[in-house]
């Protein structure tokens, strides 16, 4: 089972936005439980979602952009008041490859020139862990475009992506993309609508490189679940570069984040030594006293 874990909004097209993805990652993998709850906002909570789904063992998948407070104290304490290890706990989503590869197609879609500087709006955040994160996105979306990337954030960090425009544009850069390093629409894309730049991308949405990094999360922590015992042979299968796949599709291995290609497989193939929880009726927060959501 995997529980995917989203931040919450007051906007009902930011919940209906994880929908769409969660939609996306089912289809990718129909065979897999896949239920979601949520760490503000929306129903339902993650302290409710946890303890009626414990004995499932799910796999936790934070919908999270970056490693901040959320993924750092508030999932941890909420799978330990569930009596669940930390290892079911999955990384955040980025940085990764995968989000520049959507990102890169979101400035594609806002008609964003393929000479023009790109700022990468991130939502922000006081700790240090996340500001980091971004900035390694920004580099790892600089790498993948050939062109340059500046990080800055839309709350608790600077630059914000207004100054990161405006710079641009005092050294002499007229157009200036902003790419827009949300996961949904609301108040934070509404902000980063608002700079002088020239483009904004839409947020990544339910794009489907976003809905393979969730399995591909999924995965780590199954793999490393199965392949703990096997020691550091375990470690060498793990940290070996894909085999097979176009460079499009290739992981960044080496980057010191990830290191396999994120693939569905299909069931008849997949190890028997990590057998797959039994499908259920797709919807998301299949809980008691939860509406399905389709």
């Amino acid at each position: 089972m995997l529980l995917a874990v989203a931040h919450g909004s007051r906007d009902a097209a930011a919940s209906a936005t994880i929908q769409l993805l969660l939609r996306r990652v089912r289809r990718l993998r129909p065979e897999l439980n896949v239920q979601c709850c949520f760490l503000d906002l929306n129903s339902p909570p993650l302290e409710e979602a946890l303890p009626q789904l414990a004995h499932r063992r799910p796999v936790v998948v934070p919908i999270l952009l970056g490693t901040g407070y959320h993924l750092r104290v508030d999932i941890p304490a909420a799978v330990a008041a569930a009596g669940l290890p930390p290892s079911q706990v999955a990384r955040a989503l980025g940085p990764h490859r995968l989000l520049a590869e959507a990102l890169a197609d979101r400035l594609a879609e806002s008609g964003a020139t393929r000479e023009a500087p790109v700022v990468l709006a991130g939502a922000g955040s006081s700790d240090p862990t996340a500001v980091a994160d971004t900035t390694r996105m920004a580099s790892l979306l600089a790498t993948h475009l050939g062109r340059p990337v500046t990080p800055a954030h839309l709350s608790a960090a600077s630059p914000t992506p207004h100054e990161a425009v405006a710079a641009l544009h005092s050294e002499g850069h007229r157009e200036v993309a902003v790419a827009t390093y949300l996961l949904a629409p609301g108040f934070f894309a509404r902000r980063a609508a608002t700079t002088e730049a020239r483009w904004t991308s839409a947020p990544l949405a339910a794009h489907e490189a976003v809905a393979r990094l969730i399995l591909h999360r999924y995965d780590e922590v199954r793999r490393r679940a199965c392949e703990l015992p096997r020691g550091r042979r375990a470690r060498a299968v793990e940290d070996a570069p894909p085999k097979g796949g176009s460079l499009r599709n290739a992981l960044d291995h080496g980057n010191g984040r990830d290191a396999s290609t994120p693939q569905p497989t299909p069931a008849t193939t997949r190890s028997s030594r990590c057998p797959q929880p039994p499908n259920v009726s797709p919807g998301c927060a299949l809980l008691s006293g939860s509406p399905r959501n389709r």
